[in-house]
């Protein structure tokens, strides 16, 4: 069951975040398993950089949905700049 909710998870994030990304090429032509992915990793980066802000250091940890659709906006836009 726990698998079944990330990927729910990821997928919503990842939509939302392909949304608000104004991306060409980088992120509108992700099919639905990218997308997926796109939000889990997202979680991870969100979470990561909130452990850094939060000062605990560099801890892979994952996110809430708001720091999953900002990790994964930041990995498109990130995406879309190496793309160039």
């Amino acid at each position: 069951m726990g698998l079944l909710i990330w990927i729910i998870f990821g997928l919503f994030a990842g939509f939302i975040a392909r949304m608000l990304v104004p991306s060409g090429r980088g992120g509108r032509d992700l099919g639905c398993i990218g997308t997926v992915f796109l939000g889990v990793i997202g979680s991870l980066i969100g979470g990561t950089v909130g452990n850094l802000i939060d000062g605990r250091g560099i801890e892979f940890a994952t996110s809430g949905f708001i720091g999953s659709v900002l990790g994964a906006c930041g990995l498109l836009v990130l995406v879309r700049v190496l793309s160039r």
